[in-house]
């Protein structure tokens, strides 16, 4: 009986960490997608509310490629209320095939969560980002400001798709004077 209560905790552990690498209804990853040119540095322009990024500030991420083949994923930002940068290494690797912008991302470990690059601007100058559901969703850039027209196509599609874009915070990027 004992064995039976650890193989059921095993199938619902197994469960729950798949449905942490799926996609919220309404978004798919872009195809065509070049990891290579994705590498580099990403400025964080808006984002939905979550526990590990509230109150950051400046904050940016960085991939670049591991031994193993996926992607290292350095998270940095600065917290004005404890005057500090706060920062998480990662690692993401393709959960179909590597020409689709669909990743799945650890900071902890065996648990991994959805990366899923539902747009992508001209030249990779800014790409748009879901987690699993429709609670995390991010707009990325290689400079730290974006045109209003950006911004708002990135409204336009996120809203469209499910989003709440109404809950959207803009991440300051200018450091403090």
């Amino acid at each position: 009986m004992k064995q039976l209560g650890w193989i059921t905790a095993l199938l619902w552990a197994t469960l729950w960490l798949g449905g942490c690498t799926g996609m919220p209804q309404g978004v798919s990853p872009v195809s065509d997608f070049d990891g290579e040119r994705y590498l580099g540095q990403w400025y964080e322009i808006a984002r939905l509310d979550h526990s590990f990024e509230r109150g950051l500030e400046q904050v940016t991420a960085t991939y670049s490629r591991r031994e193993d083949g996926g992607v290292k994923v350095i998270n940095r930002g600065y917290s004005p209320e404890k005057a500090e940068w706060k920062e998480a290494e990662g690692k993401a690797y393709f959960v179909e095939t590597p020409d689709k912008g669909y990743l799945k991302v650890s900071f902890f470990g065996p648990f991994y969560g959805s990366y899923v690059v539902f747009g992508l601007g001209a030249d990779y100058q800014h790409s748009f980002i879901s987690g699993p559901d429709h609670s995390y969703l991010w707009l990325l850039a290689r400079t730290p400001t974006v045109s209003d027209e950006v911004y708002q196509q990135f409204v336009d599609d996120a809203k469209a798709r499910g989003f709440d874009t109404s809950q959207l915070i803009r991440v300051n990027q200018k450091a403090a004077e």
